[in-house]
């Protein structure tokens, strides 16, 4: 049985006034594909691009019926929605490869992808794991195999690191059962970093839901859901602390940045469930799911800025006026190209089924579209969104669709292409994987400027060498149609 906290999504509305724009829904949005439970069920994970253009992702469910209501399964789907399941979970007897694969995938260097699972493994407390973009999965690692537990349980995916590892946490296991940070290397070594409530009363955080981010000044970054120096019945009742935002480095020293609820009734925001996205302002954004304004029970959710000193700002409460921004956000953000953050609430909005938003790093919402409860629309969207390279944003909606098994969806906004990496670092002379659209006939490929090397994989991607002299900025691809530029800063490690 999953052990998750309860999800309170209670909201009672009262006038509110803030920084929101006037609702806006001129974009155009596509169901692209509904699970039907025998292809999956409930996508609780959000996708990632794949080096042939298409999208990968899992659900928590659905596929093989060793479990109760499926045991989950990993899926490919192309732009224009067609669906293929590569794999379903619990393939085998005691399910060594593992099932419930809550978080979502990261895409390596060699093309394939990384995942975890919640439960089952070598183990049967989770299982780390690698899959090919054609379905061939590969045991990477199990939590507690061999009688060692550093960690039970993640909830969330991995970070592909500089170093070559991978990075993750644990929501359960580590010395005191209040979850852990590790790091697993391609070939199966894990190793604990750390482990929560190591401090007095657990002003260090406990239970990381969500994954890790790694900065640019090579720490990682995260959220715990509880924990920390402040306790209040608004954002916990068992009084375990309202959620922190720690650094870490990669040998594993904590420090905690924030403790929620560091303001009355919980203003600053409570319970961060999602992570954190750095902006190209040098900046950490994100979203808690509880606290700041007071239109719900225990209040909607808040989006912040955090520098990496730990000074935080609440930049929007939700659920203002009659809540067309939402209320209630599990998921965190994301930069678009136009330099504005992008996200989701859970519910909330026209029809009452969750918000695709657009957010300036200043504070002001802009509605984009009101997910919905009827028959065949998708709803109570969890995971972040992702910007395709196409400009278009994608997304997984957990419940709703035509059989009411979740769905995947995409949002157009306008936005034009780009280029995108599968690591936006790397040192002099490395290789650098560039995904992207219409490669065929590239002329150029610069680094801030500076003209590099490359090769032409597919249409949909290629591979550049960082030039010498080449520096910190945005790459751009010369196409026979038009100049692509990167949607992140690619930055020239030493």
């Amino acid at each position: 049985m999953i052990k998750v906290v309860s999800l309170k999504m209670t909201c009672i509305m009262f006038v509110f006034s803030a920084a929101v724009s006037t609702v806006a829904y001129a974009q155009t949005f596509k169901s692209l594909a509904s699970f039907d439970g025998t292809d999956g069920y409930q996508p609780y994970a959000g996708l990632v691009q794949g080096t042939d253009g298409n999208f990968y992702g899992t659900t928590l469910g659905g596929g093989n019926t060793n479990c109760s209501l499926g045991c989950g399964t990993v899926f490919r789907i192309a732009p224009a929605g067609k669906l293929t399941i590569l794999y379903g979970f619990c393939s085998q007897l005691g399910c060594p490869d593992g099932y419930y694969p809550w978080g979502g995938l990261v895409l390596a260097t060699d093309g394939n992808f990384y995942g975890t699972t919640y439960a089952g493994g070598p183990g049967g407390l989770g299982n780390i794991f690698r899959i090919t973009a054609t379905g061939k999965l590969t045991n990477v690692s199990g939590f507690c195999n061999g009688g060692q537990c550093g960690g039970e349980g993640p909830f969330s995916g991995l970070v592909l690191a500089r170093d070559g590892a991978f990075y993750g946490t644990t929501y359960f296991g580590g010395a005191n059962n209040a979850g852990t940070v590790f790091r697993i290397t391609p070939s199966g070594d894990l190793t604990t970093l750390y482990s929560f409530c190591t401090q007095a009363n657990c002003t260090d955080g406990t239970h990381p839901w969500a994954g890790l981010v790694q900065g640019t000044d090579g720490n990682f970054y995260g959220t715990t859901l509880y924990g920390g120096a402040n306790i209040n019945q608004l954002c916990d009742s068992n009084g375990s602390g309202c959620g922190t935002v720690f650094k870490i480095s990669s040998s594993g020293k904590l420090t905690t940045l924030y403790s929620f609820c560091a303001q009355s009734s919980c203003a600053d925001g409570a319970n961060p469930w999602a992570g954190l996205v750095q902006a190209n302002d040098g900046n950490l954004y994100g979203t808690t799911t509880y606290g700041g304004g007071l239109n719900c029970s225990n209040d909607c959710g808040t989006a912040f800025r955090i520098t990496p000193a730990g000074q935080l700002t609440t930049i929007h409460s939700f659920c203002t006026s009659t809540c067309a921004d939402g209320f209630h956000p599990y998921a965190g953000l994301i930069q678009g190209t136009d330099g504005n953050l992008y996200g989701t609430t859970s519910i909330g909005g026209v029809n009452f089924g969750g918000v695709i938003f657009k957010l300036t790093t200043s504070g002001t919402v802009t509605p984009l579209y009101s997910l919905c409860q009827t028959t065949g629309c998708g709803y109570f969207p969890w995971a972040p969104l992702l910007q395709g390279t196409d400009g278009n944003f994608y997304g997984t909606a957990s419940e709703g669709g035509i059989n009411n098994s979740g769905t995947v969806f995409s949002l157009s906004t306008g936005l034009a292409p780009f280029v995108g990496f599968v690591r936006d670092f790397g040192k002099v002379g490395s290789k650098v994987e560039i995904l992207g659209q219409r490669f065929k006939g590239t002329t150029q490929v610069s680094f801030n400027g500076t003209a590099a090397k490359f090769a032409i994989h597919s249409n949909t991607y290629l591979t550049a060498t960082i030039p010498s002299g080449a520096t910190s900025g945005f790459v751009t691809v010369t196409t026979p149609k038009r100049k692509l530029k990167s949607n992140k800063i690619f930055r020239v490690v030493r």
